[in-house]
């Protein structure tokens, strides 16, 4: 009878192991896309931008993208600082969808696919989505995405 209960007390240690090492790779994943979409930012506030102190972070599916909505204000000029672990070979994009739902900004995509910046000045006050989405040019795969806002 003791092989049984050995035999089982390895098994839930291995698979505790395993859950563990998965665990934290998706944190270094998830550390990578904020240090990117981070970096993103910081050359965005050396051109006037308010960054704000907290970011987005969602996890993006290869066939469905993630959005969000915010508050925006005419009169100011938006940047949102998007990117994915770099090392994942994900590429994405992404676009502002206005008051009527149609997609709008001006990207300025990072070369290797894994980020991007994106500019919008709102011509009203109002809800807006922010939508990001994976392109077929990457791999497709599950991913962290995270997104770091500011404005002037």
């Amino acid at each position: 009878m003791r092989f049984p209960v050995t035999f089982t007390a390895l098994l839930v240690a291995a698979l505790q192991l395993i859950l563990l090492q998965a665990t934290s790779l998706r944190a270094a994943d998830r550390e990578d896309a904020e240090a990117a979409a981070q970096a993103l930012a910081y050359d965005q506030e050396n051109e006037g931008f308010n960054i704000r102190a907290e970011s987005w972070s969602r996890d993006l599916q290869p066939k469905l993208g993630k959005a969000t909505r915010m508050q925006l204000y005419k009169g100011n000029e938006y940047c949102f600082c998007v990117a994915v672990p770099k090392k994942s070979g994900v590429h994405i994009t992404g676009a502002v969808l206005d008051l009527e739902g149609k997609p709008s900004g001006e990207i300025l995509p990072v070369l290797d696919g894994w980020g991007f910046v994106l500019f919008y000045k709102p011509k009203k006050t109002g809800m807006y989505m922010i939508a990001i989405h994976q392109t077929e040019k990457g791999k497709r795969k599950e991913v962290p995405v995270v997104m770091v806002s500011g404005y002037r």
